[in-house]
Order: structure tokens, then sequence, then C-alpha cells
């Protein structure tokens, strides 16, 4: 099995150019500016909260409600909105997939 490194001064990874958030290689601080690079375009982020190594942090605003893109795919929605450079977690999204208590109960008609 080979070892993946990344480049010197690699902050945060984006896995694919749809995503809102980029996963933290390493402890961000409050007020940190990072750099991370989205469908070939440089992006310069200052982080707004500290973002523990291995979460996300948000590339853009992302709206109440509005799916959150990582991997190119909805890994949930956010439950308020969320600004640019914030910590991206389960404390401002929820999942959205096998959520039976959001199924609409059927009317029955009889």
């Amino acid at each position: 099995m080979s070892e993946y490194t990344y480049h010197s001064g690699i902050q945060c990874i984006v896995m694919d150019d749809k995503d809102h958030v980029a996963t933290a290689l390493k402890e961000i601080q409050a007020g940190e500016t990072i750099q991370v690079v989205r469908g070939g375009e440089m992006l310069s982020i200052q982080a707004l909260d500290s973002i523990p190594s291995g979460h996300k942090i948000a590339l853009e605003q992302i709206s109440a409600g509005q799916h959150v893109l990582k991997y190119g795919e909805a890994i949930g929605a956010a439950t308020e909105g969320i600004e640019k450079g914030a910590h991206v977690h389960v404390h401002n999204i929820e999942g959205i997939r096998g959520r039976g208590d959001q199924k609409k109960e059927e009317v029955q008609t009889t």
C-alpha cells in the first residue's frame, strides 16, 4: 500500500469542483486565512471559527435548508445560514437520507 503525501503548505482539500466545503488537513485557528483550489480557482478563505483537523470549512455562503455538497454530492442540509469560513459540522447541518421522520404521512380517504 502506498502512502499519499500532500504538498507542503496544503491546509485543506476540496474533493469536487461543485463542493461547498473543504476538509481541513490540520487544525485551523479562527482568523487564520487559508487557500484552497476548487475547479482550478484559488480561493482565499478566512476561518471564522477554529476548525479541527478532518472537519469541514464553508467555501461560500450556504443558505438555511440548502443541501451541502461534498464529493460533489449532498451530505446534508444546512439547519441555519452558514457563513463563508465557518465550521460545518453536525451543529449546523443535518442528514437528509433515511429520514423516516420527514416522510409525509399518507392521507387515507376511505
